[in-house]
């Protein structure tokens, strides 16, 4: 195993994968590397619970098939694998939740079916900037290639110092450019990380909180048209933080809604009624600056998912393996 997938595995805990990509043909193994064990449990991306096809109990350190225990995952989807104490129930859980995304091949003329699966361990992001600190978690389902390239930025430290270079009152705050600091003013908002990402339009709605990729504007949009490819997928490293929906929605299958934020909102709003230099462009006067950016495993201590899987009422779990 090589040191960069041997660091990856490293963020699960209790449940781990064998690797992280599986082939159609291939089985896909987890063990339990804890010292009791659990029953696993598969939820889709909203929570509700899935169907298991047979016993999935999984004592220490034995391994199984997650093909052969739930028949949901030969489908495209993306699903949650958790691992719950025996003797107790869902949304009780231990370690850090598995995401399982399906892929199918959208390509015209593929065949039809899963192309290949996908396992990560659940996680979030915290933003800590000079007005305080921001959290948001991440929909894995219907933007699974944003929230990587997303989290892979931020594991990277590319957000680390970068500012938030455009506000517009009453409609979004915008950052993650790294010339967003930069003394000539007319070069913000230019800047990417030297790399596209494809766009993932969705049916999530641009609410208030929801994390979308900042692009280029194609002109044809103007009269209702839909972004041609080279402006639609001109996404990078710029995302943008909604602040009302009355005024976003207009973004709602135009734009990556990619996550949303679930602690911080006054500091957005903050962000938000900073005085502007500039209210043409929503140049700041003093842009706030991202101080640093850093993605966490969910755990039972840890889960800012709990409201969007519907699990407010999670009781607390003692640690696995405790007396």
């Amino acid at each position: 195993m090589n040191s960069i997938v041997s660091i990856f595995l490293s963020l699960f805990s209790v449940i781990v994968p064998a690797k992280m990509w599986f082939a159609p043909g291939q089985a896909i193994e987890v063990s339990n590397t804890s010292g009791a064990a659990v029953v696993l449990n598969l939820t889709d991306f909203a929570g509700r619970p899935l169907a298991t096809s047979g016993d999935a109990t999984l004592g220490a350190g034995a391994s199984a098939d997650l093909r052969k225990l739930f028949a949901d995952v030969s489908n495209p989807g993306t699903y949650v694998v958790w691992a719950v104490p025996t003797g107790q129930a869902w949304p009780t859980f231990v370690g850090t939740p598995i995401v399982v995304e399906v892929r199918a091949d959208t390509r015209r003329g593929a065949p039809a079916g899963p192309m290949v699966t996908k396992l990560e361990p659940l996680r979030f992001a915290t933003m800590s900037t000079d007005a305080g600190d921001v959290t948001a978690v991440f929909y894995y389902d219907v933007a699974p290639v944003t929230v990587a390239s997303f989290l892979n930025l931020i594991d990277q430290g590319f957000y680390d110092g970068l500012a938030f270079h455009r506000v517009v009152p009453g409609f979004v705050i915008q950052g993650g450019d790294p010339r967003g600091l930069d003394p000539d003013v007319t070069a913000r908002g230019s800047g990417s990380p030297g790399f596209n990402v494809v766009a993932e339009f969705n049916n999530k709605p641009h609410a208030a909180g929801v994390l979308s990729m900042a692009r280029s504007g194609d002109p044809n949009e103007r009269s209702g048209a839909l972004p041609r490819p080279e402006f639609a997928n001109s996404a990078g490293s710029q995302f943008f933080v909604c602040l009302d929906e009355e005024n976003t929605q207009q973004l709602n299958g135009r734009y990556t809604a990619y996550g949303v934020v679930t602690n911080g909102m006054e500091v957005v709003k903050k962000i938000a009624a900073a005085p502007l230099a500039d209210e043409a462009s929503g140049r700041p006067v003093a842009p706030v600056v991202i101080k640093s950016a850093r993605s966490f495993t969910v755990t039972p201590e840890q889960n800012p998912y709990a409201t969007l899987f519907g699990m407010k009422d999670s009781p607390t779990t003692t640690p696995i393996g405790a007396p």
